[in-house]
């Protein structure tokens, strides 16, 4: 009897339940996000640099609670951000859970896209927060079986730009729903650090 499970949407009512509320999540994020745009108004920087396109790549490091068992495991990951002066912007990113492995092979890929968007404190302090959508690969223990899912996520956290160039993710938070996983939806929470190097 195989595990695999490759995008089965709406199988039964309760998977297809979990789809929609998972499509909602994505919907309602970006849009308490362009809601938010408002309040950051007052903090706009100067006009004449309104819409020039920033592309910056990092990588970061992470603690992942993954809610099968009680597992708690380390991770890598890395991103490409693409975004604007005025605030908006595309987050591409990779994360591999993968540490320990404890002699039963669990782990975990994600691959996902979406917004993000910017807050201006100071000079040197950035809050954001994005919205992904994409996919996941995740390995059950002692290879039982794979999952190859929609990953739905939320996240953002606090930049520190140390220079012109350089930036450090002083942290990042992600809470992800995969909710067509084989053995019920998965929802982990991931907590990491990093570092962006802005490339033009």
């Amino acid at each position: 009897m195989s595990f695999v499970h490759n995008f089965r949407f709406g199988q039964t009512q309760r998977t297809g339940i979990k789809f929609q509320a998972s499509v909602l999540f994505a919907l309602l994020v970006p849009a308490l996000l362009l809601a938010s745009a408002g309040i950051a108004r007052a903090q706009t920087i100067p006009e004449g640099n309104r819409g020039e396109l920033h592309l910056s790549a990092g990588a970061t490091g992470s603690f992942d609670t993954i809610r099968y068992g009680s597992r708690q495991m380390y991770g890598v990951g890395a991103f490409v951000d693409a975004e604007t002066t005025g605030h908006f912007g595309l987050e591409a990113e990779g994360r591999w859970i993968e540490f320990p492995s404890q002699n039963d092979n669990v782990h975990a890929e994600i691959y996902s896209v979406g917004g993000r968007y910017h807050f201006v404190l100071t000079n040197h302090w950035q809050p954001y927060a994005k919205a992904l959508i994409g996919f996941g690969r995740f390995n059950y223990a002692y290879n039982l079986g794979q999952d190859n899912d929609l990953v739905v996520t939320a996240g953002g956290g606090m930049e520190f730009r140390a220079s012109r160039r350089i930036y450090f993710r002083v942290v990042d938070f992600e809470y992800q729903d995969w909710p067509q996983a084989h053995y019920g939806n998965l929802i982990p929470f991931n907590i990491g650090a990093g570092l962006k190097v802005r490339i033009f």
